[in-house]
């Protein structure tokens, strides 16, 4: 596929509300393409083109690159995404294309919180014991297996689409984001949540749980996020936007990892 139309080439890994969110403040102004992972059977939909599945790696994506003659990339994955975020570092080095990391806030810790830092989803079940049942794993798809020997346990799970369950007897809500903080707190209630296990991805999109453990004074196991790449980066959408059209960031923007 080769580009038409104004502004330049840019391509988004995404597949999360900051890509979606980019892709849209783009619309009109450039020859936008966001690529999704395609874990999800039905994505929300996204303003300009959309590619689904992986690239074979950073060789395939440097290829990616050179072939749609991409000016720009703009990595928009989950904060958790290091794999991807690293092909793309080495993708964009090999062909010489800009790249800059949208990388979300992290979540404030308020004097409340009863946060418990763990390095890994293992770290997460060895932690367990001793903390209130029932334990809602806000995990996503991916981490679940690390739990799947955890005993004498009731776990809460909340995905976007059904599928095959790793952890047996365990309750399912369904349920796409962002999620309000009266839904956190139905589905606290509602489930008798004792306990919550998430990933530290930060952003407005899923902090609601944050503030409903916070309200009632439960543990949060809290998953340490992966070093980010080298390179540049920004805290905003808006600050991105900016920089896929003219190519620099400003001195307010600038950051480095």
């Amino acid at each position: 596929m080769i580009f038409q139309g104004p502004g330049p080439r840019i391509l988004i890994l995404g597949g999360t509300g900051e890509g979606a969110s980019l892709a849209r403040a783009l619309a009109g102004r450039a020859q936008v393409t966001s690529s999704l992972a395609g874990r999800t059977r039905h994505p929300a939909a996204l303003a300009g083109a959309v590619r689904t599945g992986g690239f074979g790696g950073p060789g395939g994506l440097a290829r990616y690159l050179r072939e749609h003659r991409i000016e720009r990339l703009v990595d928009a994955t989950h904060p958790f995404a290091a794999r991807i975020s690293a092909h793309a570092r080495e993708a964009a080095e090999r062909v010489g294309v800009p790249r800059l990391a949208v990388l979300r806030p992290m979540w404030r810790h308020e004097p409340a919180d009863r946060w418990i830092w763990v390095a890994d989803a293992a770290d997460a079940a060895r932690a367990l014991p001793g903390l209130p049942d029932a334990v809602f794993l806000a995990l996503g798809p991916g981490g679940l297996e690390a739990f799947m020997g955890v005993r004498g346990r009731r776990f809460v799970l909340r995905r976007i689409e059904p599928g095959p369950l790793p952890l047996e007897g365990a309750a399912v809500v369904l349920a796409r984001g962002p999620f309000k903080l009266a839904d956190e707190r139905r589905l606290f209630e509602d489930y008798g949540v004792g306990t919550l296990v998430t990933r530290a991805s930060g952003g407005a999109a899923t902090e609601a749980k944050i503030v409903a453990a916070r309200e009632r004074g439960l543990p949060v196991v809290m998953i340490r996020r992966p070093p980010p790449e080298p390179g540049p980066c920004v805290s905003s959408v808006e600050a991105a936007a900016a920089w896929a059209l003219s190519g620099a960031l400003s001195s307010a923007d600038s950051g480095s990892s």
